[in-house]
């Protein structure tokens, strides 16, 4: 797949499928390997499915200067647009869930429905995680490469999970491994989640929202994401009692099954579950 030009950078991207376009952002880091391969084949057998790099991730450029989440979302409304979608459903993990709140608030009319995963609102009604939490991110780009992984399971999967699912895991590492990875877009991106926020707008959001976190997140505590359902009219909270930030991997067959009946579903109510 191609790199385009999306104003003064390149990205990367992926498309998968036809039908109506569903456009997904990673999280912090994470190149398109980082999708779980059953996500996307789900997704695509009835959405076009387009993910990408963002900048500072994967293949795309990895420019100087400092990022913010708002360059992020008109990245993204940038590369809708050189790939002729006009409207799309949008679902976004972590840093990607702040990305696509700022383009369903920048750009309401391409965006159809709103998929939100484990993420927050931004700083002013930040629950912010534990120290050790932290110190497992900042081994991400400060210690060795097998220090940076154990830190990244830690934080994606529960401990239950990890000895459970071993195949499952070594799939999950052999992808991260191969993927490309820049520590100076890594930091820039970190800097630009550290001073988003969107809390005082978010009601301004008029797209149905699904939202669905873990309980077990030790990275962006599921409070969050009840913070988020309170602000944001529109949408439904689904919580998952035994999930990680990585639920979306963990939980991958309630997940795609949940987030499929909601995108489906005609009309503008939420479904409960």
């Amino acid at each position: 797949m191609p790199r385009v030009r999306v104003g003064e950078i390149y990205l990367y991207y992926e498309s998968h499928g036809d039908g109506f376009p569903l456009v997904m952002i990673m999280g912090l880091g994470g190149p398109v390997e980082t999708w779980d391969k059953y996500i996307i084949d789900e997704f695509s057998r009835e959405f076009q499915v387009i993910v990408f790099d963002n900048r500072g991730s994967g293949r795309s450029d990895v420019p100087e200067g400092s990022y913010t989440v708002e360059m992020l979302a008109e990245d993204t409304a940038g590369l809708m647009s050189v790939l002729g979608v006009e409207r799309a459903h949008v679902l976004g993990v972590s840093m990607g869930g702040m990305i696509a709140i700022e383009l369903a608030l920048r750009h309401p009319e391409m965006v159809e429905k709103l998929v939100l995963c484990s993420t927050s609102g931004g700083v002013s009604r930040f629950v912010p995680p534990k120290m050790e939490v932290l110190k497992s991110l900042k081994e991400l780009t400060g210690g060795s490469p097998e220090d940076a992984l154990e830190g990244l399971l830690r934080i994606m999967y529960t401990e239950d999970f990890i000895a459970e699912h071993p195949d499952r895991i070594k799939e999950f590492i052999e992808r991260v491994r191969g993927a490309p990875f820049s520590t100076e877009g890594f930091t820039r991106q970190l800097g630009a989640i550290m001073v988003y926020d969107a809390h005082g707008r978010l009601h301004n959001i008029k797209q149905p929202t699904l939202i669905l976190a873990g309980k077990k997140d030790v990275l962006v505590p599921y409070e969050n994401s009840v913070i988020l359902s309170e602000e944001i009219p529109n949408s439904k909270l689904v919580l998952f009692d035994d999930a990680a930030h990585g639920l979306h991997s963990q939980k991958r067959e309630e997940f795609c099954r949940i987030v499929l009946e909601f995108l489906k579903n005609h009309g503008n109510q939420i479904k409960s579950h």
